[in-house]
């Protein structure tokens, strides 16, 4: 993108940074071209696959996962495609409409999608194939299409459910045996997966697994006291640990029960802490550049954390105001990186653009 085409398209961000960005038409379709260009863009490629003899070296990306192969691995692949989804659904009118459709087409063929769910049995060592940030990601798109009342989107959740199912099954398998969180900022994050999933269960009625999620964020988090927040973030972090574990919390508990737990999980410290925007010092450094979405997932969990709070609660208008200083810190620098962003920052911000 230009650098004059980018300053029309942000400067609100730029000048206004009070203003809350929104995910105008113009927007979505300069985000969604990140996603349209590498969801077949095989390599460079970051492959999660445990190689358990000589007769799997040979076998590419594209054979193990002919759906989502490309965007740098598999979860990218995976969130870029929920991306899409979404924008179809939120915004059918965009002039790219029809070749977001024809792409989606091709990545949700039954076929396709069929071998994705058939990867978790035909391979040994797969049980933690993805385990749980792709797992959540899956979840995220199928909830969207599953609560899409559209002919396509009845088509593509049908050829889903295999890898959904598979999915699914392996979660409620694993949520007993899981006895500690992860409590990092990257990928294996437990409180940013479980958040997503509580979300899928909710939309599908699955109690069973609704229950199994409440009662281990309740085991995990539920006497969590003074989070230790004024240490975040680490060198490559993409999620405030603490910042997860609240937006989890919110999902779980009633708002009274709420707002007393989180006025103990916070002190004033990590408040202030976590309120400080990343620095960024290499944008393509493809680790350095987690930052960029570290603003974006910031974001995210303080709107949904001040939706959750009742109207006196002095936190509910400081994270709204700092949840827009995040957004119109990081949709600039978007645009102004490389490969290592571009295969999946655009749905890290359109997610943190939603209302």
């Amino acid at each position: 993108m230009k650098k004059s085409l980018l300053a029309i398209v942000f400067s609100p961000f730029l000048v206004f940074a009070q203003e809350v960005p929104k995910l105008t038409d113009e927007v979505a379709i300069k985000l969604s071209e990140k996603p349209l260009h590498c969801i077949t863009q095989e390599y460079p490629n970051k492959t999660a696959h445990i190689i358990n003899n000589e007769s799997e070296v040979p076998l590419s990306p594209k054979v193990l996962h002919p759906s989502f192969y490309g965007c740098f691995d598999w979860h990218s692949s995976v969130h870029g495609h929920w991306m899409l989804v979404r924008l179809l659904k939120t915004k059918p009118g965009l002039s790219i409409a029809k070749e977001i459709e024809k792409t989606l087409d091709q990545s949700f063929s039954k076929e396709n999608l069929q071998v994705e769910a058939d990867y978790f049995t035909k391979y040994q060592l797969t049980g933690t194939f993805e385990r749980t940030y792709g797992w959540a990601w899956l979840l995220k798109l199928d909830e969207e299409l599953t609560t899409w009342n559209h002919p396509k989107a009845k088509i593509w959740h049908q050829n889903v459910k295999p890898l959904t199912d598979k999915i699914l099954a392996a979660w409620k398998a694993y949520i007993p045996k899981q006895t500690y969180p992860n409590r990092t900022g990257v990928h294996p994050n437990s409180a940013f997966a479980m958040a997503f999933a509580l979300d899928w269960a909710r939309s599908v009625g699955d109690k069973e697994f609704e229950n199994q999620l409440i009662e281990k964020a309740k085991y995990f988090y539920l006497k969590d006291e003074k989070t230790p927040a004024y240490l975040e973030p680490d060198g490559s972090d993409f999620f405030s640990p603490s910042l997860e574990i609240a937006d989890l919390m919110r999902r779980v508990l009633p708002q009274k029960e709420f707002v007393q737990w989180l006025d103990t999980f916070y002190e004033k410290r990590s408040i202030e802490n976590i309120e400080k925007i990343p620095v960024v010092s290499d944008l393509s450094d493809y680790q350095t550049v987690h930052l960029v979405g570290l603003s974006f997932s910031k974001a995210w969990c303080m709107k949904g954390i001040a939706k959750s709070l009742p109207d006196r609660h002095p936190l509910k208008k400081e994270f709204q105001r700092t949840a827009a200083l995040f957004l119109n810190n990081g949709l600039p620098l978007l645009f102004q990186g490389n490969y290592g962003g571009d295969h999946w920052l655009a749905s890290f911000a359109v997610y943190a653009l939603e209302d």
